[in-house]
């Protein structure tokens, strides 16, 4: 197999070529999960003897896994004991114009993002900003978009923060035997990151302005019907489906209400009607409202669809179907997801408006976001079967501020200062830090699975493994040595190409798919024109990271997809000329911090 070449590659160069683009092609027109993709082409290399048991076990056990895994414990404790809740509520303050909210928020965000990771302090500091955008009177997607980029920004000075750099650093280590330093972009990062914030601020004209989601849930009266069963109605003592009342034209039933305040929901198809049933319908009111007539419905004396009014375990919350959930490119009608979980859909917005229709009966799309009827005393995400099926912003858990706050945070300044000063490395710091964590009691087993994203750790690892077969098969010597042909062998020009190809990159498949594939690529290449290869992997860690044109580049910009009611076109407007200049900027500063 090996002795078949064909322009220039051999067939097990050419299969994990092919194996690369099925990866770009089946994520770009598919909604299958990501972490299902890249397994599907480990699966394939491994299977075709490209590489063996052993690479896809290093893979999977390899340092970005290990340590991204260990670092989802220390987050859980932060998040258990009140610390990250005590910054939320203390660090910022209340902004008075909007232009001091952008400084108010975008420096200490990256300064968070660099040591709790960008993902992760995004997600934390939605709420907040929404609410000073409600303060404010301006839209949640004027605040939103520059936490994203404050966060991803921040992210790129270490490797904690953003996972590229941890991939990128891991590859570093199989590579050399040497692990980078935690800190190892931080100067050149933080350049580029002050740069990058400073364009945001003189380029805020540009972020778009997009109504929120929740604007069209503001009534539940807007939205929802309620219609009383007459005792002599001839529904009574049929079923919600034999009567037709479960999918009605414009909406569907969502709940019924007894006489004594029973409270049926969801609905089963089996369910008895009585007279005397309030039935609660959600969908378009004037296509409701016909049922008064075809069943001979009657107005109820009041709207009481208030949830609390009736039951108080009953709740209204808001949530948002992230890149890569299991819902996407489903209808309810079609799925269990809601007898499963026990909660209920009502209503639809998309680019904040809400989608016109039968609520059951609208195929989601990733960014939509739902207004649910969910169990008051049950946290939904523990309904679920991923926390990444929905993300629920609107979370009411508040911690109690205790001395395991301040243990948690002494751990977390401990684990940075023993990676700072190389007294451990930076797997043996993180497993250490967690393994602190869980016998303080700082976090309990049973919070730590809930934080453990499965999924992501897959991924890392997938990468990981097809970055060895991109080296293996001499994939990224070929790609390494034409570039060379064509545009010479000067470091300057060789490292700015090459890192233009990575940002393009990871524009498309995000900045880890992005950082693994160019790699190795970007190791021979420094390789062959005997320059030290440290200045180009730290290029390329910052190239990749800066992917902000599409949402699909940027982790931190799918999370705020959903609650800033983005359009896909969005993120271009502003992202493109601030990817150019950072990427203009990552050279700049490379080439005078580090001798090529």
């Amino acid at each position: 197999m090996e002795h078949i070449i064909f322009l220039g590659l051999n067939l097990p160069a050419w299969i994990t070529l092919l194996t690369l683009l099925g990866i770009f092609i089946t994520m770009a027109r598919t909604h299958m999960p990501t972490e299902v993709v890249f397994l599907g082409a480990v699966t394939l290399l491994l299977v075709s003897g490209i590489i063996s048991e052993e690479e896809v076990m290093s893979g999977f056990g390899s340092e970005p896994v290990v340590v991204h895994a260990a670092f989802f414990i220390i987050i859980a404790g932060l998040i258990h004991t009140g610390a990250l809740h005590w910054l939320t509520k203390n660090l910022l303050g209340i902004p008075s114009t909007f232009k001091n909210a952008l400084f108010r928020l975008m420096l200490p965000i990256g300064g968070l993002s660099a040591l709790l990771g960008s993902v992760n302090v995004t997600a934390l500091f939605i709420d907040m900003v929404k609410l000073w955008t409600h303060k404010l009177n301006i839209s949640p997607s004027r605040l939103l978009l520059p936490l994203s980029y404050a966060a991803t920004f921040g992210g790129m000075c270490t490797l904690l923060g953003s996972t590229s750099n941890l991939v990128i650093a891991g590859l570093w280590a199989n590579k050399t035997g040497n692990s980078l330093d935690i800190f190892a972009p931080l100067l050149p990062g933080a350049i580029v990151g002050v740069v990058g914030i400073l364009l945001v601020i003189a380029l805020r004209r540009w972020i778009p302005d997009r109504v929120s989601p929740e604007t069209s849930f503001e009534t539940t009266s807007d939205y929802t019907v309620e219609l009383l069963v007459p005792t002599e109605n001839e529904a009574v003592g049929l079923t919600v489906a034999e009567s037709g009342l479960k999918n009605v034209r414009g909406g569907s039933l969502i709940e019924i209400v007894r006489f004594d305040k029973e409270i049926i929901s969801p609905v089963p198809d089996d369910e008895i009607i009585w007279g005397g049933d309030r039935l609660i319908f959600a969908g378009q009111i004037n296509e409701i409202l016909e049922l008064k007539r075809t069943h001979q419905l009657v107005a109820a004396d009041h709207h009481v669809f208030s949830i609390n009014e009736i039951d108080s375990n009953r709740k209204l919350r808001t949530a948002y179907i992230p890149f890569g959930s299991e819902l996407i490119g489903t209808r309810m009608s079609q799925s269990d997801f809601e007898k499963k979980t026990d909660i209920v859909l009502v209503a639809v917005a998309r680019e904040g408006k809400r989608v016109n229709g039968q609520p059951r009966e609208i195929q989601l799309a990733a960014g939509d976001t739902l207004l649910l009827e969910c169990p008051g005393k049950t946290d939904p995400e523990d309904l679920l079967s991923s926390r990444r099926t929905l993300t629920f912003f609107d979370s009411h858990f508040v911690p109690q501020i205790s001395r395991k706050t301040i243990l948690s945070v002494a751990i977390l300044i401990v684990m940075f200062l023993l990676s700072l000063f190389h007294v451990l490395p930076l797997v043996a710091v993180t497993m250490l830090a967690a393994g602190v964590m869980m016998l303080t009691k700082c976090c309990r087993m049973e919070q730590i699975t809930k934080y453990i994203e499965w999924d992501l750790l897959m991924v890392l690892g997938a990468t990981v493994v097809l970055s060895i077969a991109i080296t293996k098969t001499n994939i990224a010597d070929l790609i390494a040595t034409h570039t060379l042909d064509i545009v010479g062998t000067n470091p300057h020009i060789i490292m700015a190409v090459l890192c233009l190809g990575a940002a393009l990159l990871s524009e498309l498949v995000g900045a880890v798919g992005a950082g693994a594939v160019f790699f190795p690529i970007v190791g021979h290449a420094a390789d062959t024109i005997g320059c030290d290869p440290m200045p180009f992997v730290i290029a390329l860690m910052l190239s990749v990271a800066t992917g902000l044109s599409s949402p699909m580049g940027s982790t931190t910009h799918m999370l705020i997809y959903g609650p800033g009611g983005f359009r896909f076109t969005d993120f271009f407007r502003l992202g493109l000329p601030i990817h150019l200049l950072l990427l203009l900027t990552i050279q700049i500063v490379i080439h005078l911090i580090y001798p090529l």
